[in-house]
């Protein structure tokens, strides 16, 4: 269940809604005064009539699309359509890791766990926060976005029936499934191969993509899905550095010390998409022999006493900020060049 809790603050002149999307519906809680538990509660569908359902409900209230700002948390798929929504319809959307408005329920103490409550922490937390205003990304990054995601879910499939034709030939299957099975791989291998010629057609038809990507394959280790995998997440989202970027691919160490009772191992933090680390895993096992600059941190470290692990997990952080250096400065990679972009 999602919950929407709007506070004015006064400070600037702004009604803070925070959303929480579920899969059906919005459930809302609209928090009158902030110093006060008054309150109006409403549900809606997760869907265009429930949304503009939604928009009515603050007209009614009196208050101006200009001051209405609305925090959400990224629920997978479901809040996209909300935001676009909420956007057209000129309020100032934020979308926000639900990790950080969990921490932040922690901060203030709130122990309490049912929805009520949670709509006050979103509230509280834009109110708060502020958290910058999300920029609707372009509709081609949008495609790009929907095509890779299509891709992989057909390399998944593909993959299962590759192990399902595995054990057919250990196992007395009779033939009829085993005809089945190559009949669905090829298929699938098929719609994998249009569907990237798809995806290069695309990237090819928009400038800003096919130059991001030109640029993204100088870099030694960055091969086709590398670079489509990174492009599709900076061309949907923001980013003010390559740190941001590596914290939200789960790329940063966590570590857990704590006097001299506790020393435990530093580990990632693996939050964010578990896919895109798979691919950069790959990248960087390639990387750490062809890229000098990815191949001078994994050696050192090596040298150092890290294991293999520790120090391919820093190569993977390591070809992201020189990924988005790259970007950045719209430069071809170049080794040994420090770029600043990436501090």
């Amino acid at each position: 269940m999602g919950e929407v809790g709007l506070i004015f603050n006064p400070k600037n002149n702004m009604f803070y809604l925070g959303v929480d999307v579920a899969k059906a519906k919005i459930d809302c809680c609209l928090l009158l005064d902030p110093t006060s538990t008054k309150r109006k509660t409403k549900k809606f569908a997760n869907n265009k009539h429930g949304f503009t359902e939604l928009i009515k409900w603050i007209d009614k209230l009196k208050i101006s699309r200009q001051s209405f700002h609305a925090v959400m948390e990224a629920t997978g798929v479901y809040h996209e359509q909300l935001a676009l929504f909420l956007v057209d319809a000129e309020a100032t959307v934020s979308i926000v890791n639900p990790a950080q408005i969990k921490d932040f329920g922690k901060a203030i103490a709130v122990r309490t766990k049912n929805d009520r409550m949670d709509s006050f922490v979103i509230a509280r937390y834009g109110a708060m926060i502020q958290p910058p205003a999300w920029k609707p990304p372009s509709k081609e990054a949008r495609v790009l976005k929907a095509l890779l995601a299509r891709r992989d879910a057909i390399n998944e499939d593909l993959q299962r029936e590759l192990n399902r034709q595995e054990k057919s030939g250990v196992t007395d299957t009779p033939e009829l499934i085993c005809q089945s099975l190559s009949d669905s791989i090829k298929f699938l291998k098929e719609q994998l191969k249009k569907l990237q010629q798809d995806i290069d057609d695309h990237i090819q038809r928009h400038p800003n993509l096919r130059d991001d990507y030109e640029l993204l394959i100088t870099i030694p280790g960055v091969g086709p899905k590398v670079a489509g995998m990174i492009m599709s997440i900076l061309h949907n989202q923001y980013f003010k550095s390559a740190k941001q970027l590596a914290a939200y691919l789960g790329l940063v160490p966590v570590e857990r010390q704590s006097g001299t009772s506790l020393r435990g191992k530093s580990r990632l933090s693996k939050t964010g998409p578990p896919r895109a680390r798979a691919v950069l895993y790959m990248a960087a096992v390639s990387a750490k022999t062809y890229n000098s600059d990815v191949k001078e941190l994994y050696e050192r470290l090596q040298f150092k006493g890290k294991t293999k692990m520790e120090s391919l997990c820093a190569a993977m952080r390591k070809l992201v900020h020189i990924c988005f250096g790259v970007l950045k400065n719209q430069t071809p990679y170049q080794a040994n060049f420090i770029q600043k972009a990436c501090a």
